[in-house]
């Protein structure tokens, strides 16, 4: 079966429901995405508390890295959506958006021309729906919804009060006018539910007729004519189909599906192509290359009563909470988990410069899988840290050319020392913070790390044994001009026509922080590119 669009979007992820949502408003364009998930049905998805059921499971690809040898040779869960929505449909919602400098680097120092700050910022508050902060810095229109968590937990609070007494500023606004600081985050939430790309952009715009949703597709490949790019084979329901793109194939499939999907089509490194049995119709060294990602790492506190979100996993606790929430949109389901944020320095000396660590503080223990928790029957709290511009640089290969196959994800977490390093000391600020009279009056003992860690090489061996992904993996289809650059600053593919690589992929380097809104922005920014609006 061979279907006709003029743009053909593979991923309904975060940018893939801006792009569909942007493209369709001309009526006379004919737009199809293709999702490989089902639909966001799931109540877990638009409840904001629901991240913490959904880092594993249907709703996921069920990934594991191979094995990090900077870190204890473990493979690593890595969790990456299978939904409509993508990432915005099952991330911890906090919404920050990096640092002007990381935009200004993009341009002025990889190659990205037209994605300064100054050239994005546009793209940033249109997609920005705030129902707390207007100005220079914030839209207040968007179809993304951001706002201020309801009521954040009283452990919650008392974060934020613990890291003024350790020296960190007050931070409300953590993009505005300076990023460093503590507070609690906003979250991409409107009216106590969950705003993922495919609620705020994707589902008012399916009610156009010049607007195709396909689920539960998988791509196999995109299909060339010549040198040009012409459709995507996908089956769908047990039967292979052929959708044409008249105009131009938008890849938005994320950081692992795109350069896979590149691959697979013949597109990537031409030796890696050759093994697996496919024929090469660009080389392209850099597919697949340059995978970045934040390395997170957790201290996890057992408190002495039951003041964290935690109570809420007894049964009446979890029976409140639903009525509250059914009947009034209040109380702990309106919660994040994620609630408490802050941006710092791993070192002293920091006059002028800007935050290299950022951390999320969570009203409760063992919420993501893959977490160390507290004794079952107690409650607790997680802080977690991170080096936010890692030098480490891992890769996607193909496991097989069969497209059923996850493909091999090796991030190489901790291949420079330089980010252990700057980790090491997430984790030392992270038990400061914890000692702290605010945090220490609800503690009654800490619990990772315990005691026994105390010397240099100590926090060393637990970083490289509790560090875990951040769920921002980004840049293995980079933009630039240099010889590992996949797409050019228009984000079309080095050497074809008729596609381009529109999602968190495309980033030349990580930005410092949370990477969702960044990827909506790929999104905006993308669509004016497609439309010649620049």
């Amino acid at each position: 079966m061979t279907t006709g669009f003029d743009y053909v979007i593979v991923g309904a992820g975060s940018s893939g429901c801006v792009l569909a949502a942007r493209l369709s408003e001309n009526p006379a364009v004919r737009v199809c995405i293709i999702e490989a998930g089902g639909k966001d049905s799931h109540p877990y998805i638009h409840m904001p508390v629901g991240f913490a059921k959904m880092t594993t499971g249907p709703l996921t690809w069920g990934l594991v890295t191979a094995p990090q040898k900077h870190a204890d040779n473990r493979e690593i869960l890595y969790a990456q959506a299978k939904v409509l929505g993508g990432g915005s449909s099952i991330n911890a919602e906090v919404y920050t958006r990096g640092h002007e400098t990381d935009y200004d680097r993009w341009a002025n120092e990889e190659g990205a021309d037209g994605w300064a700050f100054k050239d994005v910022r546009k793209y940033f508050l249109r997609s920005e729906g705030n129902s707390m902060f207007s100005g220079r810095l914030h839209g207040t229109d968007g179809p993304l919804g951001v706002s201020n968590i309801p009521d954040p937990n009283v452990v919650s609070r008392a974060f934020v009060q613990s890291c003024q007494e350790y020296g960190l500023p007050y931070n409300p606004d953590f993009n505005g006018a300076k990023q460093e600081g503590a507070g609690i985050y906003q979250t991409t939430t409107r009216n106590a539910r969950r705003c993922s790309a495919a609620v705020g952009y994707l589902k008012p715009a399916l009610a156009r007729p010049n607007l195709t949703l396909i689920t539960g597709a998988l791509v196999h490949r995109v299909v060339f004519k010549g040198r040009r790019a012409v459709g995507v084979e996908c089956s769908v329901g047990g039967s292979l189909k052929v959708i044409n793109a008249d105009s131009e194939v938008l890849v938005t499939s994320g950081a692992i599906g795109t350069p896979k999907l590149m691959m697979l089509s013949g597109i990537g490194p031409a030796e890696h192509l050759r093994q697996q049995g496919i024929e090469t119709i660009q080389d392209l060294p850099g597919v697949g290359q340059n995978l970045q990602d934040h390395f997170g790492i957790d201290i996890v506190a057992e408190l002495k009563g039951h003041d964290s979100l935690d109570k809420y996993n007894k049964m009446h606790w979890m029976l409140w909470a639903g009525i509250q929430y059914m009947l009034f949109k209040t109380g702990p389901i309106t919660s994040n988990v994620v609630e408490g944020g802050a941006f710092w320095h791993s070192s002293g000396n920091h006059a002028g410069a800007i935050p290299d660590l950022q951390f999320h503080f969570l009203a409760g223990a063992g919420a993501e899988a893959g977490v160390p928790s507290v004794p079952k029957g107690s409650s607790g709290i997680t802080l977690n840290s991170y080096t936010l511009r890692p030098k480490s640089r891992g890769s996607v290969t193909l496991r097989s050319p069969d497209p059923r196959d996850n493909p091999v994800v090796d991030p190489n977490f901790l291949a420079d020392p330089d980010d252990l390093r700057v980790s090491v000391e997430g984790i030392k600020i992270s038990r400061e913070i914890f000692n702290q009279p605010s945090l220490r009056k609800f503690i009654k003992e800490l619990r990772f790390p315990d005691t026994n860690v105390r010397s240099q090489s100590d926090y060393e061996a637990y970083a490289r044994r509790y560090g875990r992904t951040s769920y921002h993996p980004t840049c293995t289809c980079k933009m630039g001009k240099d010889a590992m650059s996949v797409v050019d600053p228009q984000l079309r593919v080095h050497g074809l026509d008729g596609i381009r690589i529109c999602d968190s992929s495309a980033m030349p380097s990580l930005v410092g922080s949370n990477t969702n809104a960044a990827t909506i922005m790929i999104g905006e920014h993308a669509s004016d590119l497609i439309r010649g609006n620049r």
